[in-house]
């Protein structure tokens, strides 16, 4: 079984992001401005050394690589972002497709959904509108994805390229996407496409539709759907006392706390196979991105993490699930990642690694 990890690419600027939220904005703009909400929150997170680093340099790149190998992360799982041909936050994997002396396996997941602006409260103000196009478009999207399909280090279930999809629901046509992607590959040299859809937090799709496995995208697959309310108080008085701390009190209060332990719990009460992949999560606290609904997780550590990994591990090994994804290797405004920071240093990697080494051996 390849232990994966899913990978933000936003760590460069672009000129989108610095017309819609200020020049040189990138990941790190939101790590860095973040404060503590209650005693003993670690705000804001700082990686190791302050390696606030560009992903435009080949030298990320390649320590990122060197790291993943030596603590036994088999892979990334790139974020993808395609509207209709307009292309966002691409450089970095294309930066990849380059270099080929960069050993660092790696796979595709879609993430087609708008941008919208959420980060400073406006959800419904779409920034970036998802459409999907017709065949004209999917052709032109699959054309640019076929040189990274056929790199070596392009990482493929049964020779097939793996191609993850992450809110199918929102895709009226993806039957027919689907469909006319196995056509195209077909007369390609890997001849097929495993295609991946991601169990999230939003609405299931109902629909019986073309996918080769699914896996959890852990933890809002399980929160979403498996954790009720995130308070015991009614949510109206708890959203009253938020305004009383807020206003009253001149303090932050977190809009949804949550125990990291009972989220781990959900999860391995989950059944894997050699179709449905598990997911696993280091830690979860969005208050550098979110600036209205935070979402924090209480009790979480390095040794809690290697105890629910070895768990999880070893039961979807058992499953025969090939491979087991966590989220995530520098979701760093999300409070998730296996990247060293000053706090903690390489202790989530280091629990990674004895993990598969323990089973390996």
């Amino acid at each position: 079984m390849k232990v994966l990890a899913f990978y933000l690419p936003q760590f460069h600027e672009i000129e989108e992001n610095n017309k819609w939220w200020g020049e040189g904005f990138t990941e790190w703009t939101n790590v860095k401005k973040a404060t503590p909400l209650f005693k003993n929150h670690y705000q804001p997170r700082v990686p190791m050394n302050a390696n606030y680093y560009n992903l435009l340099d080949k030298e990320t790149l390649e320590w990122q690589a060197s790291l993943a190998e030596k603590y036994h992360v088999d892979g990334f799982c790139f974020y993808h972002y395609w509207f209709n041909g307009k292309r966002l936050l691409d450089k970095p994997a294309e930066l990849l497709l380059e270099n080929k002396d960069i050993n660092l396996p790696f796979m595709f997941a879609w993430a087609n959904e708008p941008w919208t602006r959420s980060w400073d409260g406006s959800h419904r103000d779409v920034i970036m509108p998802q459409d999907y196009g017709n065949e004209e478009d999917w052709l032109e999207h699959f054309n640019y994805l076929k040189p990274f399909f056929e790199d070596e280090r392009y990482m493929r279930q049964n020779g097939k390229p793996i191609f993850l999809l992450y809110r199918s629901a929102s895709f009226d046509r993806c039957a027919d996407w689907i469909n006319y992607w196995r056509k195209l590959a077909s007369k390609t040299s890997f001849g097929d496409i495993h295609f991946v859809t991601m169990l999230t937090s939003f609405s299931r799709d109902e629909r019986k539709l073309d996918f080769d496995a699914a896996v959890n995208f852990e933890p809002m697959c399980t929160f979403g759907h498996s954790m009720g309310g995130v308070s015991a108080l009614p949510r109206k008085i708890f959203t009253r006392i938020k305004q009383i701390s807020n206003e009253k009190l001149q303090t932050k209060f977190a809009e949804q706390v949550l125990s990291y332990q009972a989220v781990w719990n959900k999860i391995l009460e989950k059944e894997f196979s050699s179709t449905v992949y598990p997911g696993a999560f280091v830690d979860w606290d969005n208050t550098a991105r979110k600036k209205n609904k935070y979402l924090v997780m209480r009790g979480s550590s390095p040794e809690v993490f290697k105890e629910n990994l070895e768990k999880l591990y070893d039961k979807s090994q058992s499953a025969d699930a090939p491979y087991l994804f966590i989220n995530a290797w520098n979701e760093w405004a999300e409070g998730t990642y296996l990247e060293p920071d000053e706090k903690h240093g390489y202790a989530y990697l280091e629990a990674i690694k004895d993990v598969v080494s323990k089973n390996k051996n």
